[in-house]
């Protein structure tokens, strides 16, 4: 192999990545990956399409060594292959913002509702969590909580937010969260506190900025 065949061969090793991730669904999947394991069939409930083809963009990632599955009883359940791909997701994410302004309007409009929903950033967070009147709910999935949530927060999830605002003080400021900027489980938990009486926010972020946000904290 001489010094261009080299080339050659490594580049197009590098666009297995490249290709693999140019499907929305795929980058959607990976998303929910980073959050817990999840079953072909949570999957396909997750984004809407059928179970054949959610299992056919997954042995691409797979294909890609981007995901990993094993057998529990009747389901097959994938996660992540590894950690890494998270900061991959959070690239991608972070240079797509900053290049594409349409990504950052359409998140105000809907993530935001153009400002007409209180947002508390996590650095603000951090300053404020030890104060008594705040109650911080994770409304995302059971599953997605047990695998890793923010320090002191409860779960609520979104489906069943409704039936347990008792568990929820009248009295203390909600700071509702889910999976991160573009995820609408907190922005809809946050509509239907204020339509109940709460004094409520969304936080701005989710398990994968806290735990960066204390990875340089730490650095």
């Amino acid at each position: 192999m001489d010094a261009r065949a080299f080339k050659d061969t490594i580049y197009s090793e590098f666009t297995r990545i490249g290709k693999v991730l140019s499907s929305p669904k795929r980058i959607e999947l990976l998303d929910l990956l980073s959050q817990s394991p999840k079953s072909v069939e949570t999957l396909s409930r997750e984004t809407k399409m059928s179970i054949a083809n959610t299992s056919k963009h997954l042995q691409a990632l797979l294909d890609a060594r981007l995901v990993r599955y094993h057998k529990e009883k009747n389901f097959v359940i994938y996660q992540l292959a590894n950690p890494k791909v998270v900061d991959l997701l959070f690239t991608i994410k972070s240079i797509a913002e900053e290049q594409i302004a349409d990504i950052n309007i359409l998140r105000e409009e809907f993530i935001v509702r153009d400002d007409s929903l209180e947002t508390m950033e996590l650095e603000e967070w951090e300053n404020r969590k030890e104060e008594d009147n705040y109650v911080l709910i994770d409304v995302r999935p059971k599953a997605e909580y047990l695998s890793g949530h923010l320090e002191g927060a409860i779960s609520i999830p979104i489906d069943e937010l409704n039936e347990h605002l008792k568990k929820i003080p009248k009295g203390k400021e909600v700071v509702a969260y889910c999976r991160g900027p573009y995820c609408v489980y907190a922005t809809e938990a946050v509509e239907l506190l204020q339509s109940k009486g709460y004094h409520a926010s969304r936080l701005e972020a989710g398990i994968h900025e806290w735990n960066q946000f204390h990875e340089r904290q730490f650095h």
